[in-house]
């Protein structure tokens, strides 16, 4: 795998050490995966902090996904850059959900995971939105977990132009450095231990959203909802003592926010 591909390591690690720990996730697909994978990580890239935050963001997710999907039963849920999480366990699936990512990703994905007649695993770059022509129905749920900072801002735009032309309703949740948080990552971020040095950040999510309804006059409804907490209250209660107490100051006050943003679009 190329650098960005081995950044899936980082999550299901910190993905598999909470839910052994038995705290803020339960995961225990990540557990059998990561104790059969073994990737070498180092440096920044194991903290225990970035696991509980992993963990944490996992669960963010998770719930809004659950609850998207009560809302909308019919909706296709599309999770891009899925690695190797496993969400579909987690959350569980009682309609159509596709799980995309690079093919040497899905290749290894398919190890563990076997496609049902709802269950889709698509090998496709982000970029590349061509798969979409196999996905019928007018409604979707998209996670894109851990991806944003990877595309260049015009790629990130144009993804958002073709899924929200695609489907006449659409709700995103996504989580993104801000350009702070880019300009320090090439030195300063556990993808670093993976050989990924250049990401890209964002600032203001309502400007991202007029510039995709200004780009297709089919999706002039498009808009920012809301910003989401990855680290919500109840699960760094979770957490005991000193750990409690350093990780709400690091990761979970102005300082983190300032880095990294969690944010929800629909149309």
């Amino acid at each position: 795998m190329n650098g960005v591909n081995k950044t899936l390591y980082i999550p299901l690690y910190g993905k598999a050490k909470v839910s052994k720990k038995n705290i803020i996730l339960k995961d225990p697909t990540a557990e059998h995966i990561w104790a059969q994978e073994s990737f070498p990580l180092k440096g920044k890239s194991k903290s225990k902090w970035l696991a509980y935050y992993m963990g944490m963001r996992a669960w963010v997710f998770d719930e809004w996904l659950r609850g998207m999907m009560r809302k909308n039963p019919e909706a296709a849920v599309l999770h891009i850059g899925c690695g190797m999480d496993s969400r579909i366990h987690r959350v569980g699936n009682e309609g159509r959900w596709y799980d995309i990512d690079f093919a040497d990703v899905i290749k290894e994905r398919k190890k563990y995971y076997e496609e049902t007649d709802t269950y889709h695993m698509v090998a496709s770059d982000a970029r590349d939105t061509a798969y979409l022509s196999n996905i019928s129905g007018t409604d979707a749920i998209v996670v894109l977990e851990g991806i944003s900072m990877y595309l260049k801002p015009e790629e990130l735009e144009q993804l958002l132009v073709d899924l929200s032309s695609h489907f006449t309703s659409i709700h995103i949740l996504m989580d993104c450095y801000t350009t702070k948080a880019a300009k320090a990552s090439k030195h300063k971020n556990p993808i670093n231990d993976v050989g990924v040095t250049v990401v890209y950040g964002l600032d203001e999510p309502t400007k991202l959203s007029e510039n995709v309804r200004k780009s297709n006059c089919k999706i002039h409804n498009f808009k920012f909802i809301k910003e989401h907490n990855m680290t919500p209250e109840e699960k760094i209660n979770e957490l005991k003592g000193l750990e409690k107490f350093i990780f709400r100051r690091l990761f979970a006050g102005k300082f983190s926010k300032s880095l990294y943003r969690m944010y929800e679009f629909e149309k």
